[in-house]
């Protein structure tokens, strides 16, 4: 597929390639990695033909198509599926010319083309990819100017999937995504049909989509097996036997060199002086290992004030009169590592801009600590910097009384040093502007970092070197990223933001991959979330309405969307990186927690019947009466309309809870009926679902356990029959609990 020989490539005079060679065979998928400011941008571009070798050669195969995400996002009035679908100009080419081709040979031949190339699955097929990357159907519809420029990259990222080149060329494609977005892109990739090259920071995705791996270092390119991790194990192997084999040969040298320096004015020994100093002269020195400069981070700290640092107690935030987050009430305490789950869209960044005192609350009470300063990386900074201006000078603006020397050190802290200090931020890779990003936001020494999306241009050791800052920095920190390997080492806490909540998530990155996995799997069905003011509808929760043959969907580890809970108070520091595992901790309490389980108010003996009743007759027509309910409700269970409790929702003895439950709490209907039990539960259906609660529709039937004798056959369904009752579960350590019934009906005869 492509083969580039011998090849020198230099930029304003600066070597990025020198007698480079590299084969890739087709279908394969290749990874290119490397340092920032290597040349891995520069070498996708060379692909593409916008820059030419200065020596050397590139072969691509003739007829093979190459395609890239383009620099620019689409914009106007054309929706993204039309975006998309348009990207595909063979087939738009197609579809116009047979509606006006009028020769039955070229209408066979157009529709034959447009089979091969299944032109006619193509707007399902681009449907899929843009919902993959985050685009419900409803947003597939709407123009792109109402998209913001993220959302935009994302239309060009998915017109370039759906094209299915022979040659896909990937500039860090999940920069622009979530978690979520970034998960299915890993999938998507690695079913690729075709030839991919993909440059990525990404250790999840590079150890997940890559079959082999390309090493940009030295201006040469190397090619290895594996993923990411296989690499760096090969590649640090081939490095310590080469410097075990230079120490080897240095030895031997000096041992021959020692020798002739002995001999070699002997007569008895110059003959073998002689030789062994020819010897010396064919054996060829062993080059050093290449080995790059450490990069290290270090976030400077101030003293560090009084916990909490930040307490929410019901608040409410958005945008005018538009409302995106409420009933907020959290705390935020100086050891806190909370990582952001949630879609793009859901509120993180609201969340963030809360926190660092961009945005006010709308209603309820927020209270900084005092003197508390913090610093938030945001994506769009790294535009903001001034392209002419070294990382020097854009210090100086902030800091005009310090010297050089001073701006240098604050530099030096993330990575920037010696000339780097003096080149222009236009002339800086991605990754050397986001750490310059990362000086400016220190000019204070923070308390709280807020970090959105930080790594989207690190390489993989200055990512590295980030976790290891975070972990070592004494203050609390918030972290917005889809990078997993970043979340997993220093995330000890996972908060989701989602229909207009930010609650504890009560698992880890795997237990989430997992529900998502499953939120995919489900028939797409829209619920409206639980009122906000200014707020939109939300999708539905991990349950979803089931009937007779329903299954259950969804788990006890789904999400906690609803109102905020206070988290419980850690019992320790369990964050890997800083002796703590990657598994979250529960949430802290705090005060302000809303009463979210109802109790009190949903139990008891609303719609008693306290009418005297007459008794039940125990003669014939009685026993006819039993006997035809009974066959009723046998045929019914023949029918398999009458599952189990427990297997539609995952959670063994949840049947018997409600059994109990119910016995418990049921009320006499009158003298001659008392105790009515529950014996099969027919039809259960989802009326409101929180994250703290689970309110449930449960068809029954039910009989009395003590009846008398009566002739009055009117009186029998007063105590066996058909009703229905609204359950009320709460959610406790990852399982449901009930606590609460309501909707006592007449029963159906």
């Amino acid at each position: 597929m492509l083969h580039l020989n011998d090849a020198t490539l230099r930029i304003a005079g600066r070597p990025l390639l020198e007698n480079a060679t590299l084969h890739l065979p087709a279908g394969g998928r290749y990874a290119l990695v490397g340092r920032n400011g290597t040349g891995k941008t520069t070498l996708l571009r060379l692909i593409l033909g916008e820059l030419t070798l200065d020596a050397g050669s590139l072969r691509i195969r003739s007829d093979a198509r190459l395609a890239a995400v383009a620099q620019e996002a689409p914009g106007g009035a054309m929706t993204p599926l039309e975006s998309v679908l348009a990207a595909d100009r063979e087939r738009a080419q197609l579809l116009v010319e047979a509606r006006d081709a009028h020769d039955p040979n070229r209408i066979a031949e157009i529709q034959t083309r447009l089979a091969d190339i299944g032109a006619h699955q193509a707007e399902a097929r681009a449907s899929t990819i843009l919902k993959g990357l985050g685009f419900a159907d409803a947003d597939q519809k709407r123009p792109l100017s109402s998209f913001s420029g993220g959302w935009r990259m994302r239309v060009a990222l998915a017109a370039t999937l759906f094209l299915e080149p022979d040659l896909l060329l990937l500039d860090e494609p999940t920069n622009h995504l979530d978690l979520e977005a970034t998960m299915w892109l890993e999938e998507h990739l690695r079913s690729y049909p075709r030839t991919l090259l993909l440059v990525s920071h990404d250790r999840d995705l590079l150890n997940s989509v890559p079959q082999r791996t390309v090493h940009l270092e030295g201006r040469r390119l190397t090619l290895y097996a594996g993923g990411y991790d296989q690499f760096e194990r090969i590649r640090r192997e081939k490095l310590e036997l080469a410097e075990k084999a230079r120490t080897r040969q240095e030895g031997e040298r000096a041992r021959i060199q020692a020798f002739v320096d002995r001999f070699r004015y002997k007569a008895s020994k110059a003959s073998q002086a002689q030789s062994r100093i020819k010897l010396l002269e064919k054996m060829q020195p062993i080059a050093e290992a290449i080995v790059e400069p450490e990069i290290v981070f270090s976030f400077p700290v101030g003293s560090i004030p009084a916990p909490p640092l930040v307490t929410m107690d019901r608040v409410r935030v958005g945008y005018g009169e538009k409302v995106v987050l409420d009933g907020l009430s959290l705390r935020i305490d100086p050891d806190d590592r909370i990582a952001l789950l949630g879609a793009n869209g859901n509120g993180k960044s609201t969340f963030a801009k809360l926190v660092v005192g961009r945005l006010e609350p709308m209603q309820g009470d927020l209270v900084r600590a005092r003197g508390l300063e913090v610093a938030f990386f945001a994506q769009h900074q790294i535009e903001d910097l001034d392209p002419s201006a070294s990382g020097i000078e854009h210090l100086r603006r902030v800091l005009p009384q310090e010297r050089d020397q001073q701006l240098r050190a604050r530099l030096a802290r993330f990575g920037l040093i010696q000339h780097k200090a003096e080149t222009p931020a236009g002339q800086l890779s991605g990754g050397e502007k986001a750490r310059l990003c990362f000086t400016l936001m220190c000019v204070k020494s923070p308390h709280v970092l807020i970090l959105d999306e930080p790594t989207n241009h690190l390489d993989i050791d200055s990512r590295q070197a980030l976790v290891e800052a975070v972990n070592e920095f004494s203050g609390a920190v918030i972290i917005v990223s889809h990078d997993r390997h970043l979340v997993e080492l220093t995330a000890d806490r996972l908060w989701l933001v989602g229909e207009g909540k930010v609650s504890p998530w009560e698992g880890d990155l795997d237990d989430y991959r997992r529900w998502l996995g499953r939120a995919a799997r489900r028939p797409a069905r829209r619920r409206r979330a639980p009122a906000v003011a200014g707020g939109t509808a939300g999708p539905a929760g991990p349950f979803t309405q089931c009937r007779a043959r329903g299954r259950a969907r969804g788990g006890p580890t789904g999400p906690r969307t609803g109102d905020a809970a206070r988290p419980a108070r850690r019992s320790g520091d369990l964050r890997q990186g800083r002796r703590r595992s990657r598994r979250p901790a529960t949430a802290r309490e705090g005060a302000g927690q809303p009463d979210r389980g109802g109790r009190g108010t949903l139990a008891g003996g609303r719609g008693r019947d306290r009418g005297r009743r007459r008794g039940l007759s125990d003669g014939r027509d009685g026993a006819m009466r039993r006997t035809i309910l009974a066959l009723g409700l046998g045929a019914l269970l023949l029918a398999g309309c009458t599952p189990m409790l427990d297997q539609r929702l995952g959670q063994p003895g949840l049947d018997g809870q409600v059994r109990s439950f119910y016995a418990g709490r049921a009320w006499e209907r009158n003298a001659f009926c008392p105790v009515p039990r529950i014996r099969e539960i027919t039809a259960v259906s989802t009326v409101e679902e929180t994250p703290d609660r689970l309110v449930l529709d449960i068809r029954y039937f039910f009989v009395s356990d003590r009846g008398f004798p009566s002739t009055d056959l009117s009186l029998l369904s007063r105590c066996e029959g058909f009703e229905s009752r609204q359950f009320t579960f709460s959610r406790e350590g990852g399982g449901l609990r009930v606590i609460a019934m309501t909707g006592d009906q007449r029963p159906e005869g």
